[in-house]
């Protein structure tokens, strides 16, 4: 077996792990503006912090196999590997300034409260549009790379794709400031 085929099944793994992680995010953000009760927040919270630390994993792992396959294997400068490490790049402030504070926010407000029914703060917190159209827009955005990755467009097709990647992410967190109104 050869390095390229390990970092290849790396980069895959890598992928996987960020969608794993990713579906807990997206899945624990859905649950949380159900929930009724502080029990229930701390323990979603708990779950969504847990789970980016898995998302983080997962971008360690893919991000290093991914720069040795386009050392490598590819032209680093090949454009849909350009378009897809500076969309990957764009990533990265989502998760550390919109999503992880809001979620520890979330969890430090939860810890504090007493057992038993939402205060109205931790209420407003976890039913935040903000948090839910982030996620929406990282998984859309994740999806486009994917995309990019498994047809290697000339450059003006990954944008495009990359553009109509965030445009559904922000679709589809349309219901939720809706429903925040």
């Amino acid at each position: 077996m050869n390095l390229y085929v390990l970092a290849l099944f790396m980069h895959v793994s890598g992928a996987i792990v960020i969608f794993a992680g990713m579906g807990a995010w997206v899945f624990g953000a859905a649950a949380l503006r159900r929930a009724q009760r502080v029990e229930q927040v701390r323990l979603l919270a708990a779950l969504i912090i847990a789970a980016g630390n898995v998302v983080v994993g997962g971008i360690v792992i893919l991000g290093i196999a991914g720069f040795y396959m386009a050392l490598t294997a590819w032209d680093i400068r090949a454009t849909w590997i350009v378009v897809a490490t500076v969309s990957f790049l764009l990533l990265a402030p989502g998760g550390l300034l919109v999503i992880d504070p809001r979620v520890r926010t979330i969890a430090r407000q939860a810890r504090a409260a007493p057992d038993g029914p939402l205060p109205a703060m931790l209420t407003r917190r976890t039913r935040d549009p903000v948090l839910g159209a982030g996620l929406n827009v990282y998984v859309a955005v994740l999806f486009g790379i994917v995309f990019l990755m498994t047809t290697k467009p000339a450059v003006g097709e990954a944008i495009l794709a990359m553009v109509i990647a965030l445009a559904v992410g922000l679709l589809a967190s349309l219901p939720l400031w809706w429903g925040a109104r």
